[in-house]
């Protein structure tokens, strides 16, 4: 995960009410890391979801879309004070947002992202950490504990 938020991003805990919000949120301060536009990361995430939902269950929700661009893959991490309807396979609010966007010709290293972003979140005791963490920097050492790890070397 640290590669993938090294030149992302990690929101403080939001009060965004809607899916819409979030991914307002996670799209301005992606783009504003990667000089992108923010709406064509808006669109393209949304474009995405109404092909089916990204809410994977257990609360979190791992929009992504493919970017021009972009060289590499890179992330963005919300976590919101109440889950919000993601449309979740278990019907369950998600309140876990990583959102991942990345180059349009990056198929392999897209799925590889999505799939590091997957196994993370899916640990109940990550889950649960996130939840409690209180700001940036406390879900900063969750998410990414090896950067974590050297910077105190």
């Amino acid at each position: 995960m640290t590669s993938l938020l090294a030149e992302g991003v990690i929101l403080e805990p939001s009060s965004a009410d809607s899916r819409k919000q979030a991914l307002t949120l996670l799209s301005q301060a992606l783009a504003a890391k990667t000089k992108l536009d923010a709406r064509d990361i808006f669109d393209a995430v949304m474009e995405r979801e109404r092909l089916g939902s990204t809410g994977v269950g257990e609360g979190v929700a791992i929009p992504h879309a493919r970017i021009d661009r972009l060289s590499h893959p890179i992330g963005g991490f919300l976590r919101l004070e109440s889950g919000v309807d993601f449309d979740a396979v278990d019907e369950r609010p998600c309140d876990l947002v990583f959102m991942l966007i990345a180059p349009v010709g990056s198929g392999a290293d897209h799925l590889r992202a999505l799939a590091q972003v997957s196994r993370t979140l899916r640990q109940p005791h990550i889950r649960e950490a996130l939840r409690k963490a209180e700001n940036e920097s406390a879900i900063r050492k969750i998410l990414c504990p090896e950067a974590a790890k050297a910077s105190a070397a």
